[in-house]
């Protein structure tokens, strides 16, 4: 069974191994712990006492960022993506936010279709955003801008 409570920096390190595990460029340990106050935001997913998942988040004005949303390989394919994404909405919503918004990966297809049945719409394309360590794309990959309005359900 899974459960959600904010991060802390007890959960530093759990969190710190699936970044790691999830990402070719993962965030550092510094860029993670100052995310987890002021205008950011989090969730992690448990199952028993293991992190399995998490969200950051970033609040600007009516709007709200998806910034970072990782699930622990071995619990991938779970649906566990799905109910953090569904918990950072319905933080959005109890917060009367506007808009949602964020980045992928153009490669990261398996995500891009869950923001998409979530209702996310591509808005725009950031040509050479994230660095690559593959061959074929000169050392940069693009990221696709997503967006939901929330406003428009009010």
């Amino acid at each position: 069974m899974i459960s959600f409570k904010p991060v802390t920096a007890v959960d530093i390190k759990a969190l710190m191994q699936i970044e790691t595990a999830c990402h070719s460029h993962p965030w550092t340990e510094k860029t993670m712990l100052s995310c987890l106050g002021g205008r950011y935001f989090n969730l992690a997913a448990f199952q028993q006492q293991q992190l399995v998942g998490f969200y950051i988040g970033e609040q600007a004005g009516p709007d709200l960022t998806l910034m970072d949303i990782c699930v622990a390989p071995d619990f991938q394919g779970q649906g566990i993506a799905k109910q953090l994404l569904s918990a950072f909405i319905d933080y959005a919503e109890q917060q009367q936010a506007e808009n949602i918004f964020l980045e992928v990966r153009e490669s990261n297809t398996v995500a891009i279709a869950l923001y998409q049945q979530t209702g996310f719409i591509e808005m725009a394309i950031r040509k050479n955003y994230y660095p690559s360590k593959e061959s074929d794309k000169n050392g940069f990959e693009d990221a696709i801008l997503m967006g939901i309005s929330l406003s428009l359900s009010l």
